[in-house]
């Protein structure tokens, strides 16, 4: 049996001291969404103490699906490789860019910089996204959604040149057997409230990808909501799963932390998987199982 665990949305704070010329940009609104709303309802002790439960239930691969870091300033980008060494090893622990990542322009390609192989696999060409990371009959297949949006934007972007390289990814690791889960921070699906401004550019693109050249199990991040979707695949529906931020807090408007854990193994020709929601309760303040499905 193989464990893969699902993280996204860390903001990972305090937020680091913001010096006035970093706020001639669209750094501007996040900083003051960051101290009215954000900073209380987000709090990091929340965050440690999720991770720590993740790392007890030992996954051999843990996708982390955006959002990082809140400005993307270059001491928060600093810490999330921080945390991240902290999650776990390169190997084990994949990660996705969020539109927090590429909050301002620049700011995504340090982001990959800094954080290096945790944002990189195997590829068919020299483009990194997406790129896949092979274990144990398993294929977890990163895609990048992330681009520089004005104020008030948050929306993400899948092209048609990522989506034909996303299609002989999955072609290659279909045919060799694999279970394939695809990963991405922008919901593909069009349940976004105010899409215009929030949704994927591109998702009917990723949806006709996936129906054509099929997938076991998509994640997403992005909403700070757990939701379950269908999406329609060449051989019946294929599960989409948004999981909530791992960094909220019990008393804001989104559902608190919470991360998901799926066991998954081959049983004769097939695979087998279940998931298992762990999180915060809105009353209390231990970690406690939500919920169990049987996704195939």
């Amino acid at each position: 049996m193989t464990k893969v665990a699902h993280i996204s949305d860390i903001h990972l704070g305090p937020l680091p001291r913001v010096l006035p010329h970093q706020l001639f940009s669209k750094r501007a609104t996040g900083y003051a969404n960051w101290k009215l709303a954000r900073k209380n309802a987000m709090p990091f002790e929340k965050l440690a103490q999720l991770t720590d439960h993740l790392k007890m239930q030992d996954p051999d691969l843990i996708a982390v699906s955006g959002d990082l870091v809140n400005l993307a300033l270059p001491k928060e980008i600093d810490a999330a490789r921080q945390w991240l060494d902290a999650l776990g090893p390169a190997e084990q622990v994949a990660v996705v860019p969020g539109n927090h990542d590429a909050y301002v322009r620049g700011s995504l390609e340090k982001a990959i910089e800094k954080w290096g192989d945790y944002m990189k696999g195997m590829t068919l060409s020299e483009h990194q996204f997406p790129f896949w990371r092979q274990l144990d009959g398993i294929a977890l297949i990163g895609c990048s959604s992330a681009v520089v949006t004005p104020p008030f934007f948050a929306t993400g972007d899948f092209d048609e040149a990522q989506g034909e390289r996303l299609a002989e990814i999955l072609k290659l690791t279909g045919d060799a057997g694999l279970y394939r889960i695809v990963m991405i921070h922008h919901p593909p699906h069009d349940e976004v409230k105010q899409i215009w401004r929030r949704g994927l550019n591109g998702r009917k693109l990723f949806r006709k990808i996936i129906k054509a050249e099929g997938a076991d199990l998509v994640l997403h991040g992005h909403l700070h909501k757990s939701m379950v979707h269908p999406l329609d695949g060449p051989k019946g529906e294929i599960p989409m799963i948004g999981i909530a931020s791992a960094a909220a807090g019990n008393g804001g408007k989104h559902a608190p932390a919470r991360y998901n854990l799926f066991d998954i193994q081959k049983v004769g020709s097939t695979f087998e998987c279940q998931m298992t929601e762990y999180g915060y309760q809105r009353v209390g303040d231990g970690i406690t199982k939500r919920l169990e499905l049987r996704l195939h």
